[in-house]
């Protein structure tokens, strides 16, 4: 029989943070219509007419306006779809993500 002292087992519990969120931000310009832009924010962030609309008259008003946050991968999946949409009409149209405080 062994006589070897066996160390007592501790778990660990381990607390799951919930990811960070990132806040997807559309930047204003003056070139990009504002119905295109309103089109991308309903394609591409599911809102209705009226949302997409006051999200880009935010935007125009003060220079840019957060859409939508979601987990980091999400956020900047969208935001590159919807900065791409731009880019093949040949429009600076931007949007950014940044974590949220």
């Amino acid at each position: 029989m062994n006589n070897i002292a066996t160390k007592p087992r501790t778990k660990v519990r381990l607390k799951t943070q919930r990811p960070k969120l990132h806040k997807v931000i559309l930047i204003n310009d003056d070139f990009t219509p504002r119905e295109f832009v309103v089109t991308v924010l309903k394609a591409e962030f599911r809102m209705n007419e009226d949302q997409a609309y006051n999200v880009m008259i935010t935007a125009h008003r003060r220079g840019a306006c957060v859409v939508a946050v979601f987990t980091k991968d999400v956020a900047e999946t969208k935001a590159t779809r919807g900065t791409e949409a731009g880019r093949r009409k040949g429009y600076p149209l931007l949007f950014t993500t940044e974590p949220e405080e």
